[in-house]
């Protein structure tokens, strides 16, 4: 009677192999996803960042101007008062 071979052939081998592959390249993925939407992320809090900013100076721009226009009704206010 022939010997049986004991090892198992490359066509029978457990999955193991294919599925350690398959998680790496998977886990690979994930990494590349993440790192993706940190980078989207990041650059959507520059850009509201930014228009904050801008919001910000547009705001201090107003008040100045509001603050311009009450010193200026107040000084034609004392010089009509003068006369």
């Amino acid at each position: 009677m022939p010997a049986v071979a004991s090892s198992p052939s490359p066509s029978h081998r457990p999955p193991l192999r294919h599925a350690a592959a398959l998680c790496t390249l998977w886990l690979a993925g994930c990494g590349a996803e993440v790192a993706g939407t940190a980078a989207a992320v990041g650059k959507l809090q520059a850009e509201k960042a930014s228009q904050a900013m801008a919001q910000h100076k547009q705001i201090v721009e107003g008040m100045k101007q509001a603050q311009d226009a009450g010193l200026q009704r107040a000084a034609d206010a004392a010089a009509s008062a003068g006369q």
